[in-house]
């Protein structure tokens, strides 16, 4: 059960507070785990958007064979969840890797990793708890962040994972974050796509290391995974929530936005601006991509204003664009450039049913402590049916 007090209105809520409506939410649950079912690929979503078991749960309930996961802790919660999961983070340092080798043997482990000392490292530690580790190299597609560069680099780093008993070669991954724009018929970006994954996929065939699993793909080509040639699995985060960024790139639609921060306007004193609660420590400061100056948020129900201004724990909508005029007291709702920040800024998120709060759950993956036990999380506020599945 949860701990909403059921007499609370919106106008009731302490704000700032992410509030998420659940027939969008279920609405986009149910959209990505059709399209996986319709093109026989396997949903692994990234828990880094919601940070809460009680989504996870509705993603598995949908038919997602795991869980991916960027930290430790999002590993150790979703634990609770789910027992297959990709780290798709290389696990640099012995605390991280003895984290990872502490989980419930029942859990599969997956790691994805880029050079041979994490390797080493892992098996030492996968040996010493006597657990196997599935283990993809990590390639790089364009985006040079983490990655190895070549084919005959990836197939080095497979060799040597094949041969470190107990890890077990599966595969590679990859992320390919460098296509951020909206994906067109006979896009040129999928097509320079597919032919590196093929490039990687045939050398690591010609070395007798065939990858049983090819694991990628991003946000902007999430409705294009089926395009990308070779590939068994595919990790979205955002479609849960969406948001700004999202929408103006085309992955979703504006009332695909489930989730946005409810906010209360503080100030009204300044002409042509009304200041509210929900600064960076609410919204994060990430600009729109390539649009500098484009404001940090958009007003739900009022998409001509944004904030374009913040503070720690203020807010600045710009009044310049609309006849709107909130007053003091007045609640809105802020739809984020990047909704993955946001919630990691929250202990919890609450669910509406239309304007009507309806149920709340913890956002439990947030931060970087170990979970040492499965009290120490608290209870899991919500089951399946409050979020409609």
């Amino acid at each position: 059960m949860d701990n909403l007090d059921r007499n609370v209105g919106l106008a009731e809520l302490s704000t700032p507070v992410p509030v998420v409506d659940l027939d969008r939410l279920a609405r986009n649950l149910d959209r990505m785990a059709d399209y996986a079912g319709a093109h026989g690929l396997r949903l692994r979503p990234h828990v880094k958007t919601h940070k809460a078991p009680a989504i996870a749960r509705q993603q598995i309930a949908r038919g997602a064979i795991g869980l991916t996961c960027a930290t430790p802790r999002e590993v150790e919660v979703m634990g609770e969840v789910a027992h297959d999961l990709l780290l798709a983070y290389p696990p640099v340092g012995a605390a991280k890797i003895e984290r990872l080798m502490a989980l419930p043997a029942d859990i599969e482990i997956a790691v994805a990793v880029d050079s041979a000392p994490v390797i080493e490292a892992l098996a030492a530690a996968a040996r010493r708890a006597d657990r196997r580790v599935r283990v993809l190299i990590e390639v790089d597609m364009g985006l040079h962040r983490v990655g190895l560069g070549t084919p005959a680099d990836a197939v080095a780093l497979a060799a040597l994972a094949r041969a470190r008993a107990p890890l077990a070669y599966a595969g590679i991954c990859f992320y390919p974050g460098h296509l951020r724009d909206p994906i067109v018929p006979a896009d040129p970006g999928l097509a320079a796509l597919n032919r590196t994954i093929a490039a990687y996929i045939h050398a690591l065939e010609r070395a007798g290391l065939a990858p049983e699993t090819v694991s990628g793909g991003s946000t902007p080509t999430v409705w294009h995974t089926h395009e990308l040639e070779g590939l068994t699995e595919f990790r979205p985060g955002t479609y849960v929530y969406n948001d700004r960024t999202t929408a103006a790139i085309g992955a979703c639609k504006w009332d695909d936005c489930a989730l946005s921060v409810l906010a209360t306007v503080v100030s009204t004193a300044v002409p042509g601006q009304a200041v509210v609660d929900a600064g960076t420590k609410a919204l994060g400061r990430e600009p729109m991509r390539g649009a500098p100056g484009e404001g940090f948020g958009q007003v739900l129900g009022h998409p001509e204003v944004l904030v374009t201004r913040m503070w720690e724990e203020h807010g600045v909508l710009d009044l310049s664009d609309t006849a709107w005029r909130p007053e003091v007291g007045e609640r809105v709702r802020i739809v984020p450039n990047h909704v993955c920040i946001v919630t990691h800024l929250f202990d919890r998120a609450v669910g509406l049913r239309g304007d009507t709060p309806a149920t709340e759950w913890p956002i439990a993956a947030r931060g970087r402590d170990p979970v040492a036990t499965a009290d120490a999380l608290g209870p899991v506020s919500v089951g399946a049916g409050a979020l409609g599945g």
